[in-house]
C-alpha cells in the first residue's frame, strides 16, 4: 500500500517557504508600519492601545462612563429611543482605528478589514443571535466607483465565523445621497430620508442584524432600520465596527 508521500512533501516545503517569507520579510503592524510578532497584524503597543467600546449605551453605542448604570440607555435614546433595539460598536473611533478604517474603507485595504472582521466576531459572539445580517450597502453608482462595498467586507467573515445567515441584495439604496462626512446631524437625516428600500417579495425574519463599519450620528442605520421595519422586521439591531464618540 503506497503511502501520500505528496501530503507529507508539501507540508515540509511548504513550512521551508513560511519561515524563510518571515525571515526576509518580517511581519509589520497594519497601523503603525513597526515590526510584529509573527502571526499577529498589530505590534504589542498598537494592540494594547486598542480602544474596545467596553462600556456604551446599549440603543446607540455612545461611549458612556464607566460608572453608569449596565444596561441603560443614554438620556438621548430614553427621550427619543431609535429603531435600533440594540447597537454595539467593537471600539471608539481612535488610534489606531483612525488608520486601520480609512485605509479598509477607500484603499481596499482588505488585511485591515480581516482584523476588524476578527475583532468584531470576537466582540459581538456573546450577543444575542439573530436570525440574520444584513451589510448596509451603497448605492450601485458609489459602489462602480468604489469596487467593493466595506461593510459588506465586514459582514461576510462576520455571518461565515457566527454561522449566521446573510442577506446579501435585500436592502439597498434606493437612491443615491450625498456623503455624509460633509453634512450635519440634521443634514445626515434629511439626507437619508426613503433612501433604503427592501425588495419586494421577499420575506425576512423577525430579528435582523445590520452590519457596518462606523457610526457616527446614527442616520444611515436609522434609516436603513425603518425601512426594514417597515417591510415587517420585528426587531433590527446593529453592529458595527467603531463609533464616533
Amino acid at each position: 500500500m503506497s503511502r501520500p508521500v505528496n501530503r507529507i512533501q508539501a507540508a515540509t516545503v511548504d513550512g521551508w517557504w513560511r519561515r524563510l517569507g518571515i525571515g526576509l520579510c518580517p511581519p509589520r503592524c497594519l497601523a503603525c508600519r513597526e515590526p510584529a510578532p509573527a502571526g499577529d497584524d498589530l505590534c504589542h503597543a498598537c494592540r494594547t492601545e486598542l480602544p474596545w467600546n467596553s462600556s456604551a449605551c446599549p440603543r446607540c453605542a455612545v461611549p458612556l462612563p464607566d460608572a453608569g448604570p449596565p444596561d441603560t440607555p443614554c438620556g438621548a435614546c430614553q427621550r427619543r429611543p431609535p429603531p435600533l433595539q440594540q447597537a454595539h460598536a467593537a471600539f471608539v473611533y481612535g488610534a489606531p482605528l483612525d488608520r486601520l478604517l480609512p485605509r479598509f474603507k477607500f484603499h481596499r485595504d482588505l488585511a485591515a478589514g480581516r482584523l476588524l472582521a476578527d475583532a468584531m466576531t470576537e466582540r459581538f459572539a456573546a450577543l444575542p443571535r439573530p436570525e440574520a445580517l444584513l451589510a448596509v450597502p451603497l448605492h450601485r453608482a458609489r459602489l462602480r466607483r468604489r469596487g467593493y462595498d466595506q461593510a459588506l467586507e465586514l459582514a461576510r467573515p462576520l455571518a461565515r465565523a457566527l454561522r449566521l445567515p446573510l442577506l446579501d441584495g435585500t436592502l439597498v439604496r434606493a437612491r443615491a445621497t450625498a456623503p455624509q462626512s460633509e453634512l450635519d446631524a440634521a443634514s445626515r437625516r434629511r439626507n437619508l430620508r426613503d433612501a433604503f428600500e427592501v425588495r419586494r417579495g421577499i420575506a425576512l425574519p423577525e430579528h435582523v442584524v445590520l452590519v457596518d463599519d462606523v457610526m457616527t450620528t446614527g442616520a444611515t442605520l436609522h434609516a436603513a432600520a425603518r425601512a426594514l421595519r417597515v417591510a415587517g422586521v420585528a426587531r433590527v439591531d446593529a453592529w458595527v465596527c467603531a463609533r464616533v464618540p
